[in-house]
């Protein structure tokens, strides 16, 4: 061989249009009828469905004759099944089951539980969008009447109710009385002689410590049945005292106390002016209330007021 040539053979001569060039027109590359362009040249290109599958090829590379697998669906010349072997595995195919999903037919059918499931979840999303534009709706809708003004704003001050304006009504009706206007039993009397008594013109009932003195005050105006709390102004001179309740002639069971709560000091009576209170049951119309000087009762005090309120005590 000659510088610059090496072979018509060798693979850098291996051009499939080597023919339709000058060059290789002159080194005698022709069309390829099965082969490359150039005479001598190694046949790689096989017609379709030619190969021969399963049979060793004949071009050794490095001096080795590698093996070809087998066609698809036939058994290599060098492979053996392992049935065939001595001790190999069985022969008998197992039958795929008939049963479950895809007909009986052994294999797995369409997966209907997926597809149910999501058809459930599809549902209960509608349902669930469904929900709260109905929510929305209502929130809105609650929005633009309270926009209509049918809720006191915070601007606003909601009016007072029948029913309260009528209760504060009859509360500040309630009867109330001086001193002076009770009726008294034999030797009790009126007095103005120290001062502090709240009564008009300052006059007290006096007289009153004694077994049997007596004060009465006839109630009119009472709408309802029902208790009552029953306040007394009383003075002490810096004593303990109390008195018998009787309302409508029943006596109550616990007297009115005129106890010393103020700690005034004994003796000074215009130091002496006190509050007391006592529930009474009253019935609707009329009905009398008394304050008595029982056997047993400390009654060294004089009365300025009476007074009825609804209040409940215990």
């Amino acid at each position: 061989m000659t510088p610059g040539n090496n072979g018509a053979s060798t693979p850098e001569d291996d051009d499939p249009f080597g023919y339709l060039y000058a060059d290789g027109q002159a080194n005698g590359a022709q069309p390829p009828s099965g082969g490359y362009g150039y005479p001598n040249s190694v046949n790689r290109v096989r017609a379709v469905g030619t190969r021969q599958y399963g049979q060793p090829q004949q071009q050794a590379v490095h001096g080795q004759v590698p093996q070809q697998q087998g066609a698809y669906g036939q058994p290599s010349a060098h492979y053996a099944a392992p049935e065939t072997l001595p001790g190999g595995a069985p022969t008998t195919q197992t039958a795929m089951p008939s049963g479950g999903h895809g007909g009986g037919r052994g294999g797995r059918g369409p997966n209907t539980k997926g597809l149910l499931i999501g058809a459930v979840a599809v549902v209960a999303a509608v349902v669930i969008g469904i929900g709260v534009a109905m929510v929305g709706g209502d929130k809105d809708k609650g929005e633009s009447d309270n926009a209509g003004g049918t809720v006191p704003t915070q601007s606003e001050e909601p009016t007072p109710s029948a029913s309260a304006s009528k209760s504060g009504a009859a509360e500040a009706e309630l009867p109330e009385i001086d001193a002076k206007a009770l009726r008294l039993s034999p030797g009790v009397t009126t007095a103005s002689d120290f001062k502090g008594a709240k009564a008009d013109g300052g006059v007290y009932v006096t007289g009153f410590n004694q077994v049997g003195a007596k004060v009465t005050w006839t109630v009119n105006g009472i709408d309802e049945k029902g208790t009552y709390r029953l306040y007394v102004r009383y003075g002490i001179p810096g004593v303990d005292a109390n008195a018998t309740l009787l309302v409508n002639g029943e006596a109550e069971s616990r007297p009115v106390n005129m106890k010393n709560f103020g700690g005034t000091p004994k003796g000074d009576w215009e130091k002496g002016w006190q509050e007391t209170w006592s529930n009474v049951n009253l019935t609707k119309g009329t009905n009398t209330i008394e304050l008595a000087c029982n056997e047993g009762n400390q009654c060294d005090a004089v009365l300025d007021q009476l007074w009825l309120t609804t209040e409940q005590g215990s």
